[in-house]
């Protein structure tokens, strides 16, 4: 039963970005997360009763019912459900009403809703996941639509909507024994016609008996200072992801940016994916520093749901950066500015990637010293590739450093090696998924920013951890990785420039 739903991908633990992973005790849990393939509404922009609404949701409760069942069989303790599982997608402000429940703040209101059904009204949907909860013995995660009361009459100045009231994209979390312990109010919307942003970000968290604090964040939130990286501030080492992400290769994909979160953050990321093939949604995971399960569809796979469970550390507090070590690489490797160019470089070329004009230098040899700068940000390369007899596989090493404007608004500085999706270097940048050219590299950058997050993704998304990243004086960061057992589909440092973003 066990090897049906859980994908295991264990990866070795030569970590040494900054900080060193400290274990509480000989601590571990076991998570579980579903990625869902919603049973959807086929007219979400026409308005639904409230009883109609919930004969929807009871649908895909029922689903996550017998998932729940499931992963406490195998003994989980915690179960996350993704962004948007209960009720799907493509709403408008008005026709979500029939969904919606208020669910109060249970730091000001202690509530169960299995036990107390009668306390608060229309609250079906918590009263299902609390006794959920409290039926398998577990915490259960969900994501749903919340409804609260604004003071538009007796504050005019507030940013309440013209109609008077908040409406919430809301991650809840029901106690082991049903009681609701956890409400967080989506941050960073993307293009959610039927919810607000909060009047304030919310920095939320829950404490467990098995593994300690947990925090929430939802989707696009990831992206984002807020609330995301004060959570980390305030020593959150757990982080719990309800999400509805549509892949974007080559730096993007679910998982790619999953691992690379949690590897550059130093933390547990529990990601709870939905399944959809139309909106191109696949892709959930458990990882830790060390290891990671994970789930990505690949093309030709049936359209279904998928549940991972696995046994993980706690995590404890991790130390400060200890001294700097050098790299020492089969390739033979040079320091930063040390690094001699090629005798012959690339000329640099600028093309699209991810909508932003990158500068590519292209990888013209089977090894060599590349370096590419968009501006002031430089990125350099050392590499030695293998080609699979007759491939015309393209590589080319990018750099960009800017405002991202498309689909949202955020300022990055990313170095990257990837497969160019055709011979022509104007390809560079596209979407591709596959590669037989396998590498040893080491990619570095100056980076103006603490929050990097590195990646390795290899063909038919699998992922590669890195033998080691380190970060040095200068703002250098340097990801070094021997072999890919893969074809190398992308190599990347993804950095955010979070006091950037308005600017």
């Amino acid at each position: 039963m066990l090897l049906d739903v859980v994908l295991w991908v264990a990866f070795a633990s030569n970590w040494a970005f900054g900080q060193t992973e400290a274990i509480t005790s000989d601590l571990t849990y076991v998570a579980a997360v579903y990625e869902h393939r919603v049973i959807l509404n086929p007219d979400p922009h026409i308005p639904l009763s409230r009883l109609d609404a919930l004969q929807h949701m009871r649908k895909n409760l029922a689903v996550f019912e017998e998932q729940a069942d499931l992963a406490a069989r195998q003994g989980a303790q915690i179960i996350v459900f993704p962004e948007d599982g209960l009720h799907g997608f493509n709403f408008s402000r008005s026709s979500i009403s029939g969904y919606l429940e208020t669910i109060p703040d249970p730091e000001k209101e202690k509530w169960n809703p299995c036990t107390e059904s009668e306390k608060f009204n229309n609250t079906e949907v918590q009263q299902q996941l609390s006794c959920m909860a409290r039926r398998h013995n577990l915490y259960v995660v969900a994501n749903m639509g919340d409804v609260q009361p604004c003071p538009l009459q007796t504050d005019p100045t507030s940013s309440c909507p013209t109609d008077g009231r908040w409406q919430f994209n809301t991650n809840v979390v029901f106690r082991s024994d049903g009681l609701l312990v956890a409400r967080y109010h989506k941050q960073n919307l993307y293009f959610e016609d039927a919810f607000d942003t909060p009047p304030q970000p919310e920095i939320i968290s829950f404490e467990t008996t098995f593994a300690g604090r947990f925090g929430l964040i939802t989707c696009f939130d990831i992206l984002f200072y807020e609330p995301k990286v004060t959570l980390l501030e305030m020593g959150v080492r757990q982080l719990i992801f309800p999400t509805a992400w549509m892949n974007q290769l080559p730096l993007l994909d679910t998982i790619q940016f999953q691992r690379a979160f949690s590897l550059g953050s130093h933390v547990t990321l529990l990601a709870a994916n939905i399944r959809s093939d139309r909106l191109i949604m696949t892709g959930s995971g458990i990882y830790t520093p060390f290891a990671a399960t994970y789930h990505h569809a690949q093309s030709g796979d049936p359209e279904e749901g998928r549940l991972l469970v696995a046994r993980i550390p706690v995590l404890g507090v991790a130390t400060e950066y200890g001294q700097v070590q050098r790299i020492a690489a089969d390739l033979s490797y040079c320091h930063h500015d040390d690094c001699p160019s090629d005798p012959t470089p690339s000329s640099t070329i600028t093309s699209t990637m991810m909508h932003d004009p990158f500068k590519f230098v292209l990888l013209a040899n089977t090894e060599g010293n590349l370096k590419v700068c968009d501006g002031a940000f430089c990125c350099r390369l050392q590499f030695k590739r293998s080609p699979k007899s007759n491939s015309d596989e393209l590589y080319a090493l990018g750099a960009f450093a800017g405002t991202h404007t498309v689909n949202g608004r955020y300022a990055v500085q990313v170095c990257a090696v990837v497969r160019c999706a055709g011979p022509e270097a104007s390809s560079c940048g596209q979407e591709i998924e596959e590669a037989e050219t396998t590498f040893d590299f080491v990619l570095e950058g100056e980076f103006g920013t603490n929050y990097v997050y590195p990646s390795v993704l290899v063909s038919r998304y699998i992922l590669e951890q890195p033998e080691r990243v380190e970060k040095s004086t200068g703002g250098w960061v340097t990801m070094k990785h021997s072999n890919t057992e893969g074809g190398l589909v992308t190599a990347c440092l993804y950095g955010r420039v979070y006091h950037l973003d308005n600017k």
